[in-house]
């Protein structure tokens, strides 16, 4: 029998995970829609495959998320998203043998082989994860300069504005502000608003008393 935890806000992507782990009748599968009620469970079942989406749950950045893993360290994990940085999947990647990754848009026989080896307590990694990883390894990209746009959506994001508030605030589209987002966070190498915060804060674009909580 496993017992898997799914942690992934995406109610499409939760249906397809329970779908095909509850083709074995001997999985027991549990859910968590928030870092409070994942950590309740792993207290339940320390053994647990945790299947997450780090970029959609509210797990902080990835020292945060290494502090769980290592508390529950007979747990295993599977990172699934839609996109992960590179700097993201070195750091777990180097930092603890608990996390497999794989891609959202990964073939269905590495969504399958990623739960197997999960299940063993041992690492899989997609080929794209480790394609990524080696090109990351082959070249140390210089960090790309944020725009006076961008750094002024960072400041926006940072006081905890909304993308549809931006966007009227600026008189652009939901759209325009949307790929104004996903640029930042390509240039920052972060995958959440909150590493966004802490960039605005080190960066000196807000002080404390503008931190949004």
């Amino acid at each position: 029998m496993g017992q898997f935890i799914i942690a992934d806000n995406q109610e499409l992507t939760r249906f397809a995970l329970e779908s095909l782990l509850q083709k074995d009748e001997a999985n027991v599968v549990y859910r968590a829609f928030d870092k409070a009620r994942l950590v309740e469970l792993l207290k339940e079942h320390e053994s647990a495959v945790v299947l997450l989406d780090y970029t959609l749950f509210d797990i902080a950045d990835e020292e945060q998320l290494l502090i769980i893993a290592e508390r529950f360290s007979a747990s295993s994990w599977v990172l699934i998203s839609d996109e992960l940085t590179p700097q993201f999947i070195r750091r777990v990647v180097y930092s603890s043998h608990q996390f497999s990754v794989v891609f959202k848009d990964s073939p269905m026989s590495e969504v399958r082989e990623a739960l197997n080896a999960a299940s063993r307590h041992t690492r899989y990694l997609s080929q794209r994860a480790l394609e990524t990883i080696i090109t990351q390894q082959q070249e140390e990209e210089m960090p790309s300069i944020l725009t006076s746009t961008e750094m002024e959506i960072v400041k926006a994001i940072a006081q905890g504005k909304t993308t549809k508030e931006i966007a009227a605030e600026r008189f652009s589209s939901v759209h325009t502000i949307t790929t104004h987002r996903k640029n930042i966070f390509r240039k920052l190498n972060v995958n959440t608003a909150h590493e966004v915060v802490k960039y605005a804060l080190r960066a000196g674009l807000i002080d404390s008393s503008e931190f949004y909580i």
